[in-house]
């Protein structure tokens, strides 16, 4: 089972926020599905929390019990002083301003669940990943443990037009735009796509994690189909191996089209081959070898090689992990 805690307060009395609650209702709707709509988070979506004591309550029953993954968004308020970062909620007042994020890191590290995600579009929500000791003797992040902030602790977390930065780009990312080719979506994928979208001189997100193998958070349809990826061993026996091409691979190098072509002319099976590696081209997975364009290679008979990255997946394919 995956469960969501998603949490977004804009009703602060003295310092009201304007994109929190889109953001999380946003964020909780994504994570419900997959992209091909199957099932995914079974999501609790909290809007204005009124007190530190009702969210305190809700993140203990989020990370309660034994799941496959236990997930927790906050968007808000975030405060720190010399004891630590806080979440802040409605009912805040000096020496009291919310939850300790030393303190649901404790739950997160005491939680049965096999998987526990933070993530927090808050300022200085980075304080999270420097955790002090606590009365349990835990100041560290216990495996099972990931947490994506919006920016390291000495910053602030920009809203811009009613959303914030961070969330706009974790939808994104969300959306597609940090799916692998198999379209798993994972954190650590999420971390690099927000790193490289933001420039040098923003807020910068705070990626920590102690875990043996990432848990997709979304999955959306693949890049380039499994049963096309797993050709990639037949067309390349080895990592190293040259895929020969000639004018027979272009589907339009046929007299039935009027243009220039030359022989030997497009055969059907040629012309299967040849869009597959076109989309596994397209996926950076194979490159021409002395050409700009795979056409070109066909049409001039030369031939195509694996990436780096294609070389990779070759690997994966052959030890059947794909």
């Amino acid at each position: 089972m995956k469960k969501a805690l998603v949490v977004g307060i804009n009703n602060y009395p003295y310092a009201p926020l304007y994109g929190c609650v889109n953001d999380a209702a946003d964020f909780s709707k994504l994570i419900q599905r997959n992209g091909d709509h199957s099932a995914n988070f079974n999501v609790l979506l909290q809007t204005d929390v009124p007190s530190r004591s009702k969210l305190r309550e809700l993140l203990h029953d989020l990370f309660s019990g034994q799941n496959e993954t236990a997930l927790f968004y906050f968007s808000g308020h975030g405060y720190i002083n010399e004891l630590g970062g806080f979440l802040v909620t409605p009912d805040q007042k000096r020496y009291d301003e919310g939850i300790s994020m030393n303190d649901i890191l404790t739950l997160a590290n005491q939680s049965r669940s096999t998987n526990k995600i933070i993530i927090l579009d808050c300022c200085h929500g980075g304080a999270i990943t420097t955790p002090e000791l606590s009365a349990y003797g835990i100041g560290h992040i216990n495996e099972g443990t990931t947490i994506l902030t919006a920016c390291k602790q000495d910053e602030v977390a920009i809203e811009v037009r009613g959303r914030g930065v961070f969330t706009n780009l974790l939808l994104e990312a969300l959306k597609g735009g940090a799916a692998d080719l198999n379209g798993h979506i994972t954190p650590g994928s999420i971390y690099a796509y927000i790193d490289q979208a933001l420039g040098p001189w923003d807020q910068r997100p705070v990626f920590k994690t102690n875990i043996s193998r990432f848990a997709a958070l979304r999955s959306v349809p693949p890049k380039i189909a499994s049963h096309i990826l797993k050709n990639i061993t037949r067309y390349f026996p080895e990592p190293g191996t040259e895929h020969l091409l000639d004018p027979s691979y272009e589907y339009t190098n046929n007299p039935d089209i009027v243009h220039t072509y030359k022989e030997p002319y497009a055969q059907e099976d040629k012309i299967a081959i040849f869009k597959e590696l076109q989309k596994m081209h397209s996926a950076g997975l194979v490159e021409p070898v002395g050409e700009e364009h795979l056409y070109w290679a066909a049409m001039n008979g030369r031939a195509c090689r694996l990436t780096s990255l294609g070389a990779h997946y070759w690997r994966l394919v052959q030890e059947k992990r794909i």
